[in-house]
């Protein structure tokens, strides 16, 4: 895995002047505690004209800090896990990208047939373990640690975080968030590791909640790392959101600057029986302890959110 040194002097230059002359956006579609209390609004999720991200999504992880190696294939199984079926597995992260590439993309896309159907590829990962914009970052430096590897049209970034780094409005007002550069045609998402800084905010249900109920214990995480396990829930959310409503103008719920999507929008459910600070009942794995709804690569297991049924109007889990 190659060295991530991006921010010499012409890197930085050209980050700096897509910060000043792209059409850069936001989306703070944070996954984080408060939502779990909060009333869904009175406006149903839909489609708003605008584009998505289909076919073929090249994915890059830029890795901004110290992550073991245990705790990378973690996350690339997952990624790995969205259009790779395993053999007889059921829930499958698989069939949970599915339901968005049918009930989202393939809808957008006026594919009715299957055979545009979008996969999610691995295009590369690149390590920056020297914190080269230090461990105190703003929401415009991550845009661009994600400019900095220039993506081509219809791309998708990933910005993840150590435990070490702290970003701006991170487990204050957001454990996550997904943005876009309109005039390239790519976007990104941001999600931190929160293990040591709000585990109760942005590691739940896999932490005790920082405030609100109280009584119920703590899920196990699936792969025994409440930060990375974690990270998985928010990410998920957060390349639902990219990839459903890249540029504003997709799918979205409310206002454009603080939208519910795909999965935001069904924040804190994750099986049967879901309420506020109660995440539902999900499968046991019966070796590990570990709580789990989706079955992925190389028998990894995942807790995924539930996606927002556009059919229904009303949150759907895999189990």
């Amino acid at each position: 895995m190659a060295s991530y040194n991006l921010f010499d002097a012409k890197r930085l230059l050209l980050a700096v002047t897509l910060v000043l002359l792209s059409l850069c956006r936001f989306s703070l579609g944070a996954r984080q505690l408060p939502e779990l209390t909060q009333t869904r609004l009175g406006d149903e999720l839909s489609y708003h004209g605008g584009a998505v991200l289909h076919g073929d999504i090249p994915v890059s992880i830029i890795w901004y800090g110290q992550f073991k190696p245990a705790q990378k294939a973690i996350v690339v199984d997952f990624l790995l896990s969205l259009t790779s079926l395993p053999v007889n597995a059921t829930p499958s992260a698989a069939q949970w990208w599915g339901t968005i590439d049918r009930a989202y993309l393939s809808n957008a896309t006026a594919s009715v047939d299957g055979s545009n159907a979008t996969r999610v590829l691995l295009a590369g990962q690149v390590s920056d373990e020297q914190y080269s914009l230090g461990k105190s970052l703003t929401l415009v430096e991550i845009f661009q640690l994600a400019a900095g590897l220039v993506p081509k049209e219809g791309a998708l970034v990933l910005v993840l975080t150590d435990p070490d780094v702290v970003i701006e409005g991170f487990c204050s007002a957001r454990c996550g968030l997904h943005g876009s550069d309109a005039g390239a045609g790519y976007a990104y998402a941001w999600v931190g590791n929160a293990e040591r800084q709000c585990p109760g905010q942005c590691a739940w249900p896999f932490a005790k909640p920082a405030y609100g109920q109280q009584d119920l214990p703590p899920l196990s995480p699936p792969n025994g790392d409440v930060g990375v396990d974690g990270m998985v829930v928010t990410l998920s959310s957060m390349v639902a959101g990219a990839v459903t409503n890249p540029f504003g103008d997709g799918y979205y719920e409310g206002a454009k600057d603080a939208a519910l999507e795909a999965c935001t929008a069904c924040a804190g459910e994750f099986g049967t029986g879901a309420y506020p600070g109660y995440p539902g009942k999900v499968p046991v794995d019966e070796t590990t302890g570990g709580s789990y709804n989706a079955v992925g690569a190389n028998g990894r297991k995942y807790l995924l959110p539930a996606i927002y049924d556009l059919a229904t109007s009303a949150c759907s889990t895999l189990i």
